[in-house]
């Protein structure tokens, strides 16, 4: 008796809808502060593109640095660069409607609004930080120097020459967009839930 196939695949149409459901702006969002969110992303993506190249080097565990031993670089690369872009994508709570209301899903709390402070304040926050970060690891590179104040290795990314420090820096360089590009959208989302009754 054949046993009868059933179909695992996700649904177009569930996919899309979900697509939509994290992307769409809600009504009064300006351009400017949506074309700023959705860069978000876009910006983190290729610093994660080029740690994920690590993982097919000849010896990653040789880029350990300063890394715990208890870390497996594999491990270390994959979870920085996930977590570098789900935060990333947090900005594009700033222009949609899961940024403004809790899922009804959660219990207790679910389909309540969120108070304005409680998105504005860490992602104004979160936008200082990182331009400082940022501006402070380009100027450290620009020195010559790591975060830390000590010369560059030999082996650093930014000392191979050639195409490998072209690559790694028009991966990274986009990274000094992020702070800026949340502080924008930081503010499209200020000045319009305030303006909201």
């Amino acid at each position: 008796m054949p046993v009868p196939l059933i179909d695992v695949r996700p649904s177009g149409r569930r996919l899309r809808a979900a697509w939509r459901a994290a992307h769409a702006p809600v009504p009064g969002v300006p351009r400017w502060a949506r074309t700023a969110a959705y860069a978000v992303p876009f910006a983190v993506l290729p610093s994660g593109i080029w740690r994920l190249g690590l993982l097919f080097a000849d010896d990653p565990e040789g880029a350990r640095s300063d890394l715990p031993g208890w870390i497996p670089m594999r491990v270390y690369v994959v979870a920085l660069t996930l977590f570098s872009e789900l935060l990333a994508f947090t900005a594009v709570g700033l222009v949609a409607a899961w940024g403004e209301r809790l899922p009804r899903r959660l219990p207790v709390l679910g389909g309540r609004r969120i108070p304005v402070a409680a998105a504005g304040i860490p992602a104004a926050l979160g936008a200082l930080a990182l331009t400082v970060l940022w501006c402070f690891v380009a100027w450290s590179q620009a020195a010559g120097t790591t975060v830390t104040g000590e010369p560059l290795p030999a082996d650093f990314p930014s000392e191979a020459q050639g195409f490998a420090t072209v690559w790694f820096y028009a991966c990274y360089t986009p990274l000094l967009l992020w702070g800026p590009l949340l502080g924008v959208a930081t503010v499209g989302y200020w000045t319009r839930r305030r303006r909201m009754p």
